[in-house]
């Protein structure tokens, strides 16, 4: 499938018909699976031999998914886990080690940031953190002391980018050095790291894979068969694993998610357009606004500008929730990448646990607004928008 098109990877790899002969890829709903002989399980356990031992590790099903947005990424090796933020524990439990030191971009994800600052700091892990747009201050720190940078490019919520490449050529000076890029909000339709020099890739399948808000899951993606041994190892011994049926979700849901995400970034340009000219929205964080300080980046770096933005709406917090509460289309949820559109103020949800001091070194304020463009009409979003933002100023 190496030499295939985007979409047609996308509907035709990883799958591997049983003897049924089967169209649609079956679900192996199994806990386990059954040995030939004695010795045919001490070879499988021994790993001596390839073959099916435990689902929490092992499953037909599972390894669809993984090969078919393998494919997408341009990748070796792919491990599917129980959710995006397991997929990022497992990487940084797999390649750091009590002492190390990680380097990662502000304004990540809320419970990335937790992550780092509450749960690695109980292995001695450190992380420093740094402007998204500047890294080039902290060269010195990342040559001498990362173990691992990892970064979120765009951003959740602020859509702010990380140049890939520049930064690859930097941690590529060091072989212990990793670069880990999560690749959520662009997925491979948009933006394939590995192809720019990064070392890991991390997908939360809940989002766009998925596509319809069904499940919960994460990927490992990477060229480095030494990671991909390492995570492989964590999750067939920690096991935060992917179940059968959601990895079948999600392998079905990679068979559109070129269709869907090129019909969501061309209504997201729509809206954020309209949304920049509007008078009650003094900021739209969106890489695909002409005089976005960062559109050259994006055009250079992305196929498309992707489907979530942010905006900042005047009169705080207070304004912000009126207009959330006026949407009758929007869904309010702290989710994102679904056909269906949705709308969040992360200051009080998918931020609220980091500090109000981390929030506005992050740019997290009272009055944005972050929301994710679906596939419904374009004009009737912009119309649901147009009356929350009326509403929101006149109370």
């Amino acid at each position: 499938m190496k030499d295939k098109g985007l979409q047609t990877r996308a509907v035709r790899a990883g799958q591997a018909r049983t003897k049924e002969n089967e169209h649609s890829d079956p679900i192996f709903a199994t806990s386990s699976f059954i040995f030939d002989s004695a010795e045919h399980a001490s070879l499988l356990f021994s790993e001596k031999i390839a073959g099916n031992l435990y689902s929490r590790f092992t499953n037909p099903t599972t390894r669809a998914f993984q090969n078919r947005l393998a494919s997408l990424e341009n990748a070796e090796h792919c491990v599917a886990t129980a959710s995006g933020m397991s997929a990022i524990l497992a990487v940084c439990l797999s390649v750091l080690k009590s002492g190390d030191h990680l380097f990662a971009t502000r304004g990540l994800f809320g419970s990335t940031v937790n992550l780092f600052n509450n749960i690695l700091t109980r292995f001695d892990i450190q992380t420093t953190f740094m402007p998204a747009h500047d890294t080039e201050p902290f060269a010195d720190m990342i040559r001498n002391q990362a173990k691992m940078v990892f970064i979120e490019t765009p951003s959740n919520p602020l859509c702010e980018l990380v140049d890939i490449s520049k930064l690859a050529r930097l941690t590529s000076s060091r072989q212990d050095c990793y670069l880990v890029v999560d690749n959520c909000y662009c997925t491979p339709v948009l933006q394939r790291p590995l192809d720019l020099g990064a070392d890991v890739v991390v997908h939360s399948s809940t989002k766009f894979i998925d596509g319809q808000g069904r499940g919960v899951g994460g990927a490992i993606v990477t060229n480095n068969s030494k990671v991909a041994d390492a995570v492989f190892g964590f999750l067939r011994t920690a096991g935060p694993t992917m179940s059968p049926f959601n990895a079948w979700m999600f392998h079905k849901g990679l068979e559109t998610l070129p269709i869907r995400m090129k019909e969501s970034c061309s209504s997201a340009g729509k809206v954020a357009r309209w949304l920049d000219q509007h008078p009650y929205v003094t900021r739209v964080y969106y890489p695909g606004l002409e005089h976005n300080f960062q559109y050259e980046l994006a055009s250079r770096q992305q196929a498309d500008y992707g489907a979530l933005m942010s905006f900042e709406v005047t009169g705080g917090k207070e304004s912000a929730w009126k207009l959330i509460d006026a949407l009758s289309i929007f869904s309010i949820t702290a989710n994102f990448g679904d056909a269906k559109s949705t709308v969040t103020h992360p200051a009080s949800t998918t931020h609220s646990r980091i500090s109000a001091e981390e929030r506005e070194l992050m740019g997290v304020t009272d009055g944005l607004v972050r929301i994710c463009i679906g596939l419904e009409d374009v004009d009737d979003l912009i119309s649901d928008l147009s009356y929350g933002l009326t509403h929101c100023q006149n109370y």
